[in-house]
C-alpha cells in the first residue's frame, strides 16, 4: 500500500496555487458562482487534489477556507483580523508578515501566494474604500469595510521591499469607561471627573506617542456625551466607534486621483464642517496645517470638541501644534499662535505605552492660558509609579496632584460642582 504524504505548509501554499489555477481557466463559470457554489466546487477539487496526502477533514476545511478566502475574501488577512488577539499587523512584502499579540511583535508563519496576490488583496482593500492607490498614487491610508481597522500602503517604488501594509486593528466591542478603569489606564475618580469635562464642553485634546491609545482613548470619551447632540467627526480614515449618538455625521478625506484632482482635506473637513450645525466637531487626529482651523473652530461657538496628536509630553503636544499651524499659515506671530491654542484648549490628556506594552494615562493637565510668551499649565492628575514595579510589570496609579480645577465656569453653567 502506497504510504501518503505530510501535509506541509509548503505543499499546502502548492496545492492552493493549483487550485485556483484551475479555478481561474473558467474565469466566466467563476464569477457567475455564488460563494455556496464556488466552496461546492473547490473541495471537489480538493477531494481529487488531496488523494495522495495524509491530511485529517479540519485540514481538508482550512484549504478549502484558504482557497475561498483568496479569490472572494482577503487572503491570509481574513485569518488574521478573525483573530481577537492581534492588534496589528505588518506586512513587508509577500513572504514577511509580523504581528502584534500582547504588546509583543511575531514572526507570522504563513506568507502570500505571490506578490501579485498581495497587489490583488491591496486592490480589494482599496477599491471597496473607493480609494485608489497605483505607481503613480502609492500611497494611501484606508480601511477594511467589514470591521473598520485602519490600513496604510506604500507601494514600489518608494518602497523597497515589495508591497508594504500595515493594519491597526480595531476591537469589535468599542472602548468603554469602564474597560479603561480594568485596564487600569484611569481611577474611578478620574472618570467621574473626565464625565463632568465632557458633558460641561470643556475641549480636551488627547496626545500621547504611537500605539499609546489615543483613538481608543477618544472612544471611550465619546461615551459621555449627550445623546441628544449633533456631532461631526472628522477622520483621514474612519477609526472612531461612537455609537450613543443617533445625530452622527462621519466625514473622511480622499486623496487625489491619478489626475491630480479631487483631493479633499481634513482642512476642507473641518470648514465644511462649521456650516452643518455641529454642536462638537470631532477631529480624529491632527497632523499639520488643520490645526488652526480646528483651533478656530473651538474658539468660534463649538466648545466640547475633541482631538488627537502625536507628542512625547503636554508641553510638547503644545509646541507641536504650534509648528502645525505654522505649516500652512508661516506668517502668523508666534505668540499669536501661542493666545489662539491657550484660549482653545481647556484640557489636554497625555497617554504612553510603558515598558512593559501597558497603555496608561500619564497626566491630566488644565492651560490657563500663556503669560510672558509661555503656556501656564495646571497638572491636575499624575501617574506615580510605586514600588514593586519591575522591568516587565509597571505598577502605579493616576494620582491627584492637589491643583484644583482654575477655569470652572462651563461647569458653573451646568450646575456642577467644580471639586475634583
Amino acid at each position: 500500500m502506497e504510504e501518503k504524504e505530510m501535509l506541509t505548509e509548503e505543499i499546502t501554499l502548492r496545492l492552493v496555487k493549483e487550485i485556483k489555477r484551475f479555478l481561474l481557466e473558467d474565469a466566466l463559470a467563476l464569477s457567475r458562482s455564488s460563494d455556496e457554489q464556488l466552496m461546492v466546487r473547490i473541495k471537489e477539487i480538493i477531494d481529487h487534489k488531496l488523494v495522495h496526502y495524509e491530511i485529517t477533514p479540519q485540514e481538508r476545511e482550512k484549504i478549502a477556507r484558504r482557497v475561498f478566502s483568496s479569490l472572494r475574501g482577503l487572503g491570509i488577512l481574513d485569518e488574521l483580523l478573525d483573530d481577537d488577539s492581534i492588534t496589528e499587523i505588518m506586512i513587508n512584502g509577500p513572504e514577511n508578515i509580523f504581528v502584534e499579540k500582547d504588546g509583543q511583535i511575531y514572526r507570522y508563519r504563513r506568507q502570500f501566494e505571490s506578490e501579485q496576490h498581495l497587489l490583488d488583496i491591496i486592490q480589494r482593500i482599496v477599491g471597496e474604500a473607493g480609494k485608489e492607490v497605483n505607481q503613480a498614487n502609492p500611497i494611501v491610508d484606508t480601511r477594511i469595510q467589514k470591521d473598520g481597522s485602519r490600513v496604510n500602503v506604500v507601494l514600489p517604488p518608494i518602497s523597497l521591499a515589495g508591497p508594504v501594509v500595515t493594519i491597526r486593528k480595531f476591537s469589535k466591542k468599542p472602548m468603554t469607561v469602564e474597560k479603561l478603569l480594568e485596564y487600569g489606564s484611569i481611577t474611578p475618580e478620574v472618570a467621574d471627573f473626565l464625565q463632568k469635562l465632557v458633558r460641561a464642553k470643556y475641549n480636551i485634546f488627547i496626545s500621547g506617542g504611537t500605539g499609546s491609545g489615543k483613538t481608543t482613548f477618544l472612544n471611550a470619551l465619546s461615551n459621555f456625551i449627550p445623546e441628544d447632540e449633533r456631532i461631526i467627526t472628522i477622520e483621514d480614515s474612519a477609526e472612531l466607534q461612537i455609537r450613543n449618538i443617533s445625530n452622527l455625521v462621519s466625514l473622511e478625506t480622499r486623496n487625489a486621483n491619478t489626475s491630480g484632482r479631487g483631493e479633499i482635506t481634513i482642512r476642507d473637513l473641518i470648514r465644511s464642517a462649521l456650516r452643518m450645525r455641529p454642536e462638537r466637531i470631532i477631529v480624529g487626529e491632527v497632523r499639520g496645517a488643520e490645526a488652526l482651523d480646528m483651533l478656530q473652530a473651538m474658539n468660534t461657538g463649538h466648545d466640547g470638541s475633541l482631538s488627537t496628536g502625536h507628542a512625547n509630553s503636554t508641553r510638547d503636544m503644545l509646541s507641536r501644534l504650534e509648528t502645525m499651524v505654522l505649516q500652512g499659515n508661516a506668517g502668523l506671530p508666534l505668540p499669536a499662535i501661542r493666545q489662539q491654542i491657550s484660549s482653545a484648549l481647556d484640557i489636554v490628556i497625555h497617554l504612553s505605552r510603558l515598558r512593559d506594552k501597558s497603555r496608561r494615562t500619564m497626566e491630566i493637565t488644565e492651560i490657563l492660558g500663556c503669560s510672558g510668551g509661555e503656556y501656564q499649565l495646571n497638572p491636575l492628575f499624575v501617574f506615580q509609579e510605586t514600588q514593586g514595579s519591575t522591568l516587565h510589570k509597571v505598577q502605579g496609579r493616576l494620582m491627584r496632584t492637589g491643583n484644583s480645577l482654575k477655569n470652572d465656569y462651563k461647569l458653573r453653567l451646568q450646575g456642577m460642582s467644580s471639586q475634583i
